[in-house]
């Protein structure tokens, strides 16, 4: 509920200072590692725009964690706030601050070697016993941005613009939910089989959570108006 005040706050500060600031704004269309996505940039100051958007890529994988593979539905969802700082006047360098909304989500689903079977924490199952393996990666929803890039939306008598962004978001360590689905064989053996999937998440979360610090290269075309 915090992070959603926030946003209301840094949206209000946006179109106050563009209702002060000289007149103008400008869409761009963004490709990169956030995948696709769009900004409105509001000016703020001389040297100061204010950019809030949202960015979408959908990416499926596989994965291989200690002896047990899985396949990866995810999403990479994030909505920006983000201000874009010219260090010297009249020049297309700045450096960007800001914060996300993660909304990035991977569904899992684990794929049982040949013969059916499932190897956790040493110990093999069979399908037929223990049925099926599920679960979800996910990180923290907001994410502090920092970065540098090249080239300014809202240039004087310049239509279209081009762009670009480097930098990073941190959304810190992955939080990972596995579920065993199915167990028909006893109680004993469903309830080890329990134990055995959690020391499976707690690796599977250790190996997500070296995605902690996430990359963005992303290049911008931008129409002033």
């Amino acid at each position: 509920m915090a992070f959603k005040h926030t946003v209301f706050a840094f949206a209000a500060l946006l179109a106050g200072a563009s209702a002060q600031a000289q007149v103008g704004a400008a869409v761009t269309a963004d490709l990169g590692t956030t995948g696709a996505g769009f900004h409105i940039v509001v000016p703020m100051e001389s040297t100061l725009n204010g950019r809030f958007g949202a960015n979408y890529f959908k990416h499926d994988f596989d994965k291989r964690s200690g002896l047990v593979d899985y396949k990866l539905d995810g999403k990479l969802a994030t909505f920006d706030v983000l201000f874009d700082w010219y260090v010297i006047p009249q020049s297309n360098f700045r450096l960007t601050g800001g914060v996300l909304y993660n909304g990035t989500r991977f569904n899992a689903t684990g794929v049982p070697a040949a013969g059916g079977k499932f190897t956790f924490n040493g110990n093999t199952y069979s399908t037929t016993d223990i049925g099926s393996l599920k679960g979800d990666v996910t990180f923290r929803r907001a994410a502090p941005y920092i970065g540098i890039g090249w080239g300014n939306a809202l240039t004087p008598n310049k239509r279209w613009n081009f762009g670009a962004d480097i930098g990073a978001f941190y959304q810190g360590k992955a939080q990972v939910n596995l579920i065993p689905y199915g167990c028909t064989t006893s109680n004993a053996v469903c309830g080890k089989l329990a134990s055995d999937v959690a020391v499976e998440e707690l690796r599977l979360q250790d190996e997500a959570s070296d995605y902690k610090v996430y990359p963005v290269l992303r290049a911008t075309l931008s129409y002033s108006f």
